[in-house]
This record gives structure tokens, sequence and C-alpha cells, in this order.
């Protein structure tokens, strides 16, 4: 997972990190400490996110199949002699 992140988006997210930490902690941490953060979240926490974003398209999915069949049962035709 963590080189699947483009160079320039991990770039923009240790300096979120940074930015978080100084704006909400009033800390300021180096790159090397942002980057560490950024795995720990990725590694740690990510997969539970993932997982979640996973079990909402399944349920969506599912949603939308349906809607699906009920639109299709009512472009269904009488037969004659039934």
């Amino acid at each position: 997972m963590w080189k699947q992140i483009p160079r320039e988006k991990k770039k923009e997210l240790v300096e979120r990190i940074q930015s978080y930490f100084y704006d909400e902690r009033d800390e300021e941490i180096g790159e090397l400490a942002a980057e560490n953060f950024l795995h720990f979240i990725m590694s740690d926490i990510g997969p539970t996110l993932y997982n979640a974003g996973i079990s909402d398209a399944v349920s969506m999915t599912e949603q939308k199949w349906m809607s699906i069949e009920q639109d299709l049962e009512a472009l269904k035709k009488t037969e004659v002699g039934r």
C-alpha cells in the first residue's frame, strides 16, 4: 500500500500531517516523523478504513441491483394465455 501512493501525493500528505501537528497541537514535527506517522496510519488504521469502504460499496451495489431487478420486472410483458 505504501508504494502505491505517488510521490507528490505522499509529499502532500506529509505536509498536511506537519500542518495538523502545528495547528492542532502547537508542535513542529519533521518530515521523517510525519512520514513515520503516515506509515503508521496506512499500515495499522488504513486496512480498517479500506474494509469499511468496501462494505459500503457492497451495500450500495446490492441496493442498486435490487432497483435494477425491480425495473426489469416492470418491463416484462404479459404473455398471451396466462
